[in-house]
């Protein structure tokens, strides 16, 4: 089952131009791969001086990361689903969503409530393959592997590929928002 972008900005703080993820390809309880041809987009809010260099690829694996930990705490909170199942559950509200920001109404306790916000607060192991992103053809394609994680934070291994190689690799620690530690404005 495929996830698309609207599902996406219902579940993580970026919206518009700035969400970058098209739709999540698979996902179970330690990964998630996701597809994207926002690179090639002249209009890329990440875009400088015309062009996309590869760092910007580590946006795009904490995005990634972000809806991993959405699918992830879904999955807690149904007692006993697996994140397959918690996403399928989720998807059947994406159209209440999308109906609710556009101004209309939801059920009652059909909405989520907003996004956990994480923290990228380390990453490690960093290493670049390729110096832009904006000229890659093909679709990109996030991955993040859960390693570890307390539900304060999280370690990520992640990789952006083209079709045929890697083009950015590192791993990632996440401080996450557990009860409103941080204010946000």
């Amino acid at each position: 089952m495929r996830l698309n972008r609207a599902w996406i900005e219902a579940r993580i703080p970026h919206q518009g131009r700035m969400c970058l993820l098209d739709e999540v390809v698979e996902c179970n309880a330690q990964y998630i791969r996701c597809a994207t041809a926002t690179h090639r987009a002249p209009d890329n809010p990440l875009r400088s001086h015309g062009r996309l260099g590869s760092a910007a690829g580590i946006e795009y694996a904490a995005q990634a990361m972000a809806l991993h930990g959405a699918l992830a705490g879904t999955a807690t909170r149904a007692a006993g689903d697996t994140v397959l199942d918690a996403a399928t559950d989720a998807a059947t509200h994406a159209a209440t969503d999308a109906a609710t920001r556009a101004g209309g109404n939801a059920p009652e306790g059909s909405r989520h409530g907003p996004p956990q916000v994480g923290l990228l607060a380390g990453l490690r192991d960093v290493r670049l393959f390729v110096t832009r992103l904006d000229d890659i053809e093909s679709d990109l394609i996030c991955e993040a592997t859960h390693l570890a994680g307390d539900g304060l934070t999280a370690l990520y291994e992640f990789a952006l590929r083209d079709r045929n190689s890697i083009l950015l690799s590192g791993r990632a620690s996440v401080v996450l928002d557990a009860g409103g530690r941080f204010k946000h404005e």
